[in-house]
């Protein structure tokens, strides 16, 4: 799990280490930040495609909020269900909650070791089984990535194009 290429020298983003993994939740989330921007103010918090969906304002609060309690979790010890992004209101509070989260990330990142990343320990939330932090992380993602594919679905519906999503 080391970022070492063969002659000695760090790569940049390497998959497993944990500068790596910063790098890719950092680039996902600029994208997810191009998503929000690409929707009218209203829809992002009103429209849904049928009633038992949520609005993409929602989701992304989801999002937000999970990634402050897991990454505080995880660096600090510190396990409790955070509401950091549920007062946003309008679209500049929702991207001023993403950059907040983010630089709470980034302000706690330091203690996110390679060593913490493979502890496991019980599910501090949902009562599910042991799993590491790194598995933890992943979640995350995948959720966030999940989340941001229904935006997109939104978006097309309010015939708005979205970005592309290989540019981060």
């Amino acid at each position: 799990m080391t970022g070492a290429a063969q002659d000695g020298s760090r790569n940049k983003g390497t998959l497993l280490d944990p500068a790596g993994l910063l790098e890719i939740l950092e680039s996902n989330r600029r994208l997810t930040v191009r998503v929000i921007e690409a929707f009218p103010e209203e829809a992002l918090f009103q429209y849904k495609p049928v009633e038992i969906l949520r609005p993409f304002a929602e989701m992304v609060q989801e999002i937000l909020n999970i990634e402050d309690d897991y990454v505080r979790g995880i660096a600090l010890g510190e396990w409790y269900f955070g509401k950091v992004a549920d007062d946003a209101r309008t679209k500049a509070d929702l991207l001023a909650a993403c950059e907040q989260v983010r630089a709470r990330t980034r302000e706690l990142w330091p203690r996110v070791t390679t060593e913490r990343l493979l502890q496991v320990e019980s599910d501090p939330f949902f009562g599910g089984p042991p799993q590491s932090h790194f598995e933890r992380l992943v979640y995350a993602l995948e959720n966030e990535i999940h989340h941001r594919g229904q935006g997109y679905v939104y978006l097309r519906e309010l015939g708005i194009e979205p970005p592309l999503f290989y540019e981060r």
